[in-house]
């Protein structure tokens, strides 16, 4: 198998709301005939083009980290969150409760984050807040902080959107999930039981493609993004005497 870059993203969500159909339909473009409970963790790969269609344009390998949703496993998970580039939150559509815990998966990543940057074991370019969350409940918990804090890009995916009856139909087309707007994420909504819902070119395929860009860039261009900053600033301020190192520290 070719050695290309990889990055790391964890897709987390409540037992049940589809994350394993999810991530077997994003990384083989088919449905999964039949799903199971995942136990501790799944571990699926996917070959991304990174700007494709352009000069930059470079293969990377997609870790997504599918981690069980039970709670009885909430204290041997953590080491799951280990050199997180990116996440995945998960929730069902037809389930309010399980779009409001989306809020709790976030605050268990950051401060299993947190407890690593503490002790040195953080990974993936993450930096440590300011702000402990070690504890309290999830009013304490600001997602625009972890977002900012860490720079680790946020995607939410709606699903089973096909088992909306008329019946009971919730407005998700026309909202954005709460935790969507508070990360400043974006957010697809699937049946993961149809291929369609991520036909190549639709709305969700192009979103997908542009969160994996996101955290490749983070994770492996970040530098060169400095670099073209301070070049910029220098082709409009000549005379600055700032040296590359007085700009990168």
């Amino acid at each position: 198998m070719t050695n290309y870059d990889k990055v790391k993203i964890v897709v987390v969500g409540d037992s049940g709301v589809g994350k394993t159909s999810a991530v077997h339909l994003i990384c083989f473009n088919k449905p999964l005939s039949s799903p199971s409970w995942t136990v501790g963790v799944s571990l699926e790969v996917k070959l991304h083009d990174y700007k494709a269609g352009t000069p930059q344009q470079k293969p990377y390998f997609i870790e997504l980290w599918d981690i069980g949703g039970s709670s009885s496993h909430r204290n041997s998970r953590s080491t799951f969150f280990n050199g997180v580039n990116g996440v995945i939150l998960v929730h069902d559509l037809g389930n309010r409760k399980s779009e409001a815990n989306l809020r709790k998966w976030l605050k268990e990543i950051f401060t299993s984050k947190e407890k690593d940057n503490n002790h040195g074991l953080g990974g993936g370019g993450g930096t440590s807040s300011s702000h402990s969350y070690m504890g309290g409940d999830d009013d304490d918990f600001d997602p625009e902080q972890f977002v900012g804090s860490t720079q680790i890009p946020v995607f939410v995916i709606g699903t089973k959107q096909d088992s909306l009856s008329d019946g009971n139909r919730l407005p998700v087309h026309s909202r954005a999930s709460v935790i969507a707007e508070e990360c400043g994420a974006e957010e697809i909504f699937m049946n993961c039981l149809d291929v369609k819902s991520l036909s190549p070119g639709s709305t969700a395929a192009v979103k997908i493609c542009r969160f994996f860009d996101k955290v490749v860039e983070r994770r492996f261009h970040r530098e060169q993004q400095q670099f073209n900053s301070f070049y910029d600033r220098r082709k409009i301020y000549p005379q600055s005497t700032k040296s590359y190192g007085d700009d990168f520290f």
